[in-house]
Order: structure tokens, then C-alpha cells, then sequence
């Protein structure tokens, strides 16, 4: 998938990086594809760096392309450690103006948030499927953020009154392990995560 520029949902692309979110039924299935499959070959051939974060579904509601990748666990009531989110919308044609016009006010909320670590945006298509991986500190934090803060609470009200989605999904994740790094260094180091260097 593309990518955008600024962390979250961004109509500046950014064309050096590329982003791939897979599910695998466990953590040896993903590591053979990561060591011998054609795509990561080919990664490894035209790319300069590579990032890996895999995660376990703690929570999920919604679909992404009519399925339901996760299968809502329901595990993350009793969770305590940083938490992975992943939000990602089909925007409706006709609401693409009213989505885009608050898009520039929830990304600066959220990188300046507390507890906020890391996000990128991401998307099969411009402007109209969007997706944003964001890392948090603790589950409290993402509900703080999410619920608690005034003016995102006011653009989730917009989202729900002006039905700016055709399909939506939320998921959330508990960290298990990095791989590598972006721009030299491994973006969550600071959570003392178990590392892969490649």
C-alpha cells in the first residue's frame, strides 16, 4: 500500500516508502515468507530499509474489503502495555470534501497526544481508502485520546451524523516484536520490545 507523508490519512504521498499489512496464523508462517518468499526478495532487492512490527489482535469491529481480517479477539479489557491501533475507511465519493477538511486537525492532535509513539498512513488508493497504524503507550492513553479529547470526539460525531463511510475498521494490538529499522534506528527501541535486526 501507499503511503502518506505526515504520520496518518495524508493526501501527500510519499513514494519511498511502501507499507503491507498481513495476517498469518502464527509467527513461523510470517517468518518464511519474510526469509523466502519472492516478495521479500524483491523488497530486499529494490528497497533500502525495511520495518516490521507483528502484533496480536487484542480487539476488532468492522470489515476491510468485506472481510474481517481479526475476528475481534476481545482480549484487550484486561491489557496493560503498549498497544498498537489501526483504523482504516472506505470514504464515501460524495463526502471525500467533508472527511479531507478535518484530516489536518485530528493528525496534529494525535502526534502531540500523550502516550502517542509512532503512526504511519497508509492506503490502497488515494483519497478515498484510508488507513493509519499509530503505536500508544497503554490502552489508556488511545481511549484518552480517542474519546476525551473534545475535537476528535467532535469529528467522530461528524463521522457517525454525515455517514462519511462505506466501511470502516478498527482494530487494537499487543506488540510481540520488531524487525529492522526506518530512517537508521527502530522507531519503538524505547519500549524495550524483543528485536530482529533483519
Amino acid at each position: 500500500m501507499g503511503c502518506g507523508k505526515n504520520g496518518t490519512f495524508d493526501l501527500n504521498p510519499d513514494f519511498q516508502q511502501w507499507g503491507l499489512m498481513a495476517v498469518w496464523e502464527n509467527e513461523a508462517d510470517f517468518q518464511e515468507f519474510y526469509k523466502n518468499s519472492f516478495v521479500a526478495r524483491w523488497w530486499r532487492f529494490f528497497g533500502m530499509e525495511q520495518w516490521s512490527v507483528l502484533c496480536e489482535p487484542l480487539s476488532s469491529h468492522g470489515l476491510w474489503s468485506g472481510q474481517d481480517p481479526f475476528q475481534n479477539p476481545g482480549t484487550d479489557q484486561d491489557y496493560q502495555g503498549p498497544v498498537a491501533v489501526l483504523t482504516r475507511a472506505q470514504i464515501r465519493w460524495t463526502k471525500l470534501r467533508s472527511f479531507w477538511a478535518n484530516v489536518a486537525n485530528v493528525a496534529e492532535m494525535m502526534s502531540t497526544a500523550p502516550g502517542y509513539l509512532y503512526s504511519v498512513g497508509i492506503g490502497e488508493a488515494p483519497f478515498y481508502l484510508q488507513a493509519t497504524f499509530s503505536v500508544w503507550e497503554s490502552l489508556d492513553e488511545v481511549k484518552n485520546f480517542a474519546y476525551k479529547s473534545r475535537e476528535h470526539a467532535e469529528v467522530i460525531r461528524k463521522t457517525r451524523k454525515e455517514d462519511w463511510y462505506s466501511e470502516e475498521l478498527f482494530a487494537r494490538f499487543k506488540i510481540l516484536k520488531t524487525i529492522g529499522s526506518l530512517g537508521g534506528i527502530n522507531p519503538l527501541a524505547s519500549l524495550n520490545l524483543t528485536h530482529q535486526e533483519k
